[in-house]
């Protein structure tokens, strides 16, 4: 039966992108969510899990049901998937919300990790710090995002400081990674098992939140290249995955060392939109609804993203830019609020960074 409608857990602007991707392809869209005036509100049905029988009618409106987010209730995706598929599945959706599971499977497939070790108790941090040194990145093992839930034990003298900022949860202690930059590779994975991957992305963070994306990240031997796709690749297969899958990676002296996955479209991808024959968007919509991936090379040789962040900024700045679109989500200003961003393209590395430097008012006003 061929796939009309797709369900979407969640309404921000990631189901945004994908509605709007998904629409010319004659998919229409559902969100279950309980907020209202989300950046969906307009491109599709919102039913809302407080609503009367809401679970059900929003099963029974849909062919196939996706997520935006690795926090999405595991159990919930299991309940639904006993009655229409959800894609990516929830062996993807488990592995991704807890880091020492995620890690786990990563050494499993042969993918590079920090060292770590697991932590419960006080006792237990001061034990991984003597055996990993320092620094060590203590994170909670669950929930998190954009650089919450986390603390940097710089020496032992921080021991008492972290501990008392996350104690009460399950945690991870990591050992540093000494590294000059991160990056992503992006995938999708069809319900054939056909993989398309694409170019490596060079992420540029700030307290946490992800400010510029270059793509292709620069300097990239090929045997990185080929290191990020073979990650990737294990983990699409290893998982069943269907959908959009993300890896953040490490650049070190001895190669790429992964350091979390997402099981979904993602913020260092959004450059696709303009930057690549087919968005991650649109090719999620495609693995998902059982179509034909789409290709993923550039069509220009460069491409960037630049998040918006807390403010608007000038947007007659952008607009009057014949190389950058703007993509607004809909949403108030409001501190470390991810509201919307910019793509841009270009045909050489001086352009791109030439257009980046324009625009370099909407980095400064992320702060």
């Amino acid at each position: 039966m061929a796939v009309k409608r797709v369900g979407v857990l969640g309404s921000g602007q990631l189901g945004r992108m994908m509605a709007l991707a998904g629409t010319p392809l004659d998919v229409d869209f559902v969100f279950y969510d309980e907020a209202d005036n989300t950046p969906c509100s307009r491109l599709g049905d919102l039913i809302k899990p407080s609503s009367e029988n809401a679970l059900q009618r929003f099963i029974d409106s849909v062919d196939v049901v996706t997520y935006e987010s690795e926090n999405t209730d595991a159990e919930l995706v299991e309940q639904i998937d006993a009655q229409v598929p959800v894609f990516p599945g929830s062996k993807s959706l488990r592995n991704s919300q807890h880091r020492l599971t995620e890690k786990t499977l990563f050494r499993t497939l042969g993918i590079a990790t920090p060292n770590f070790e697991r932590v419960t108790t006080k006792e237990e941090l001061v034990a991984a710090v003597e055996k990993l040194g320092t620094p060590i990145v203590l994170k909670t093992t669950t929930m998190g995002y954009d650089g919450k839930g986390q603390a940097v034990v710089k020496t032992p003298a921080d021991i008492d400081r972290a501990w008392d900022a996350l104690q009460g949860n399950e945690l991870i202690a990591e050992a540093f990674v000494t590294f000059s930059r991160e990056l992503s590779v992006i995938a999708a994975r069809d319900q054939m098992g056909h993989t398309v991957v694409y170019p490596l992305a060079e992420n540029d963070h700030s307290e946490g939140i992800l400010r510029v994306s270059r793509i292709p990240a620069p300097n990239v031997t090929a045997e990185k290249s080929q290191q990020a796709k073979t990650f990737i690749t294990k983990l699409l297969d290893e998982l069943g995955h269907i959908g959009v899958l993300t890896l953040e990676l490490f650049d070190t002296q001895d190669g790429l060392v992964a350091n979390e996955m997402a099981p979904r479209v993602h913020n260092s991808g959004h450059w696709t939109i303009e930057g690549s024959e087919t968005s991650q968007f649109e090719n999620h919509v495609r693995a998902i609804c059982g179509f034909p991936l789409g290709e993923t090379a550039l069509r220009h040789t460069h491409a960037a993203m630049i998040n918006i962040i807390g403010k608007n900024g000038d947007r007659d700045l952008v607009l009057s830019e014949p190389a950058a679109h703007l993509h607004m989500y809909g949403k108030s200003e409001r501190q470390n609020r991810k509201i919307g961003h910019i793509n841009i393209v270009a045909d050489s590395d001086k352009a791109l960074e030439g257009l980046i430097h324009k625009f370099d008012s909407f980095v400064k006003e992320c702060g």
